[in-house]
């Protein structure tokens, strides 16, 4: 089995984990491994029922596509050993008594021997919070002695996962190389309160998030403010003519992703929720590829949270700017009508954009967000949806 196209311009992965052990079967189709690129983690099928007879690249290694990583045997007896004989008094008296096997006790599959284990239980020391120092990890005894003597210890090294530091070099990369600046403004939110009054399926069967809301006007915006929609090329901006639109999405214990719905100007309210539900199902299911990754020109970061007012996104390169939202909420609203002022509650959202200094100033910035408040008013729902 060799190491499969992982996506356009991508030339390389690492092996960051084996779903089966050398001897097992496995079937075809079955997760095999999980590859990490520095846009996604993914994980390998097999391509053909057998047995698994050689891994050639072990975790951790660094594989160019199309390289071999694993043998399969698809023969029917492949793998297949004969049981063993059963022993007779005098292989049974010629035989010395085999060494005792150290015990994995810990939830981190860290060895830790009867005798290792017994001196941490009589002083209460969990073996988790214990970084080993011997052969492959293991906690020697010396290890366990040390430990008792300072006390119990509540301090646990935790690794950062690929993705959470494949995020955290983006990220840095960003802040340091690109001149960051921040608007927010506050846009009425009537909209979202129709939207809940006629629904928020569409005819298609798609529940339509506030995200997606947002989503649609900002990409309309952009037909006006061309040069957000824009990305850097060496010391060039590279300003485009399609959106492709970026959404951050939140991946459970390993940082965050950016599917990006391509060519998404001219596209309705139920055409964009139908393709921002179809990258958050694969995305889900593990199933979104490189390329899906690949291609942003701008960004829409939903709120966090029902009670985040506001986020100030960093930028993803080599994007120029990054729009946020935060939630939707309640909120009392100054109306002045002919001279006569009320006080009544409304619907009020607040929109940031984060923006670089090299395209872009704070009375731009603060002109774009007030041009997608303007069509978010001014959306007609029931012929979007």
């Amino acid at each position: 089995m060799t190491l499969p196209s992982l996506g356009e311009s991508v030339t390389e992965g690492i092996i960051t984990k084996w779903f089966k052990k050398v001897g097992e079967r496995v079937a075809r189709d079955e997760p095999l491994f999980e590859v990490s690129t520095d846009k996604v983690d993914s994980e390998m099928p097999s391509p053909a029922s057998g047995v698994l007879t050689e891994i050639v690249a072990g975790e951790g290694d660094t594989v160019a596509t199309g390289s071999r990583v694993a043998v399969i045997d698809e023969s029917t007896d492949a793998g297949v050993r004969p049981p063993p004989a059963a022993p007779t008094e005098a292989t049974l008296a010629s035989s010395p008594a085999p060494s005792p096997v150290p015990d994995v006790s810990s939830a981190s599959g860290v060895v830790v021997s009867p005798v290792v284990r017994r001196i941490l239980a009589d002083a209460g020391v969990e073996s988790s919070t214990l970084r080993g120092s011997g052969a492959g990890g293991a906690i020697t005894r010396r290890d366990a002695e040390r430990a008792v003597a300072q006390g119990p210890s509540d301090a646990l090294v935790v690794p950062l996962s690929h993705g959470r530091r494949r995020m955290g070099h983006h990220m840095s990369v960003s802040s340091q190389e690109t001149p960051h600046g921040f608007v927010a403004i506050e846009a009425d939110g009537t909209i979202f309160g129709e939207l809940e009054a006629i629904g928020r399926v569409t005819r298609d069967g798609v529940t339509i998030s506030d995200e997606m809301v947002v989503s649609l006007a900002a990409v309309r915006a952009l037909g006006e403010f061309e040069f957000l929609n824009a990305t850097f090329l060496a010391d060039e901006l590279v300003v485009h003519r399609t959106v492709n639109l970026g959404v951050v999405r939140a991946v459970a214990d390993d940082g965050m992703l950016v599917p990006v719905v391509h060519a998404a100007a001219g596209l309705t309210l139920r055409a964009l929720a139908r393709r921002i539900r179809d990258l958050d199902e694969r995305l889900s299911s593990r199933q979104l590829t490189a390329d899906d990754l690949m291609g942003g020109t701008f960004t829409v970061i939903g709120a966090p949270s029902e009670h985040a007012l506001w986020t100030e996104p960093i930028i993803i390169q080599p994007e120029v700017a990054i729009l946020s939202m935060g939630a939707v909420r309640l909120a009392p609203v100054v109306r002045s009508v002919k001279d006569v002022t009320t006080l009544e509650v409304g619907r009020r959202v607040v929109l940031g954009l984060a923006f670089d200094h090299r395209v872009c100033e704070p009375v731009g910035a603060a002109s774009y967000l007030e041009r997608v408040a303007e069509l978010l008013a001014g959306m007609n729902l029931e012929s979007e949806r």
